[in-house]
């Protein structure tokens, strides 16, 4: 892990470790109310959601342009390549087993909540962390896809499944650290030379 101008870079299980801390404060603070128990949310697709009643997708992985870095970070004698600057988009669907007269109110209870706890933690901190991000003291930001419906219906790529009520949410940048370094130059010794153009 590295260290640059405040920023914390995390090593290849960043990916998961987003996932999983999105998924620590959505089981406290949705269980038991509207969803009864914490391990009836978790990471799966709408549509092969098992018994879950939120399920979590991470449905892309995009480069960030904006939040790309280009100079090399010293460590230890070498440079070490810049980061990748990614976002993460997560679909979240809610699911319920009740009936027909009921099922959409239940879920959309459960999506309400969802909103709410991502809008009163859109900078995730602290105990909510987990893996390199806590360990590096990270930060993530967490912010609504304001879709079309159009748009929302091309990112439900679940063969002749149809189309259910979802929310979006990119999380990032996550920055992905690099394994590539070089060697780096160090100044050994300076020599100055003053010279008297008297004359």
């Amino acid at each position: 892990m590295s260290r640059e101008g405040g920023a914390k870079i995390g090593g290849y299980t960043v990916v998961a470790d987003v996932g999983l801390s999105l998924l620590k404060l959505l089981r406290e603070q949705l269980s038991p109310d509207p969803v009864p128990r914490p391990d009836l949310i978790g990471m799966a697709s709408p549509v092969d959601k098992g018994d879950l009643a939120l399920s979590l997708y991470l449905c892309s992985i995009r480069e960030n342009g904006e939040a790309r870095r280009n100079e090399m970070l010293p460590q230890g004698g070498v440079l070490r390549y810049p980061p990748l600057a990614v976002d993460l988009q997560y679909m979240l669907t809610a699911h319920s087993a009740a009936d027909l007269h009921t099922r959409i109110l239940d879920e959309h209870r459960i999506l309400g909540k969802a909103m709410q706890v991502l809008y009163d933690n859109s900078v995730l901190r602290g105990p909510y962390l987990e893996g390199t991000l806590l360990e590096n003291g990270e930060e993530l930001r967490i912010t609504p896809e304001n879709l079309s419906s159009d748009q929302l219906t091309q990112l439900w790529q679940f063969g002749d499944n149809p189309y259910k009520l979802s929310l979006v949410y990119r999380i990032g940048p996550v920055l992905l650290e690099s394994n590539r370094v070089k060697p780096g130059s160090r100044v050994l010794e300076r020599r100055i030379t003053l010279r008297d153009k008297g004359g």
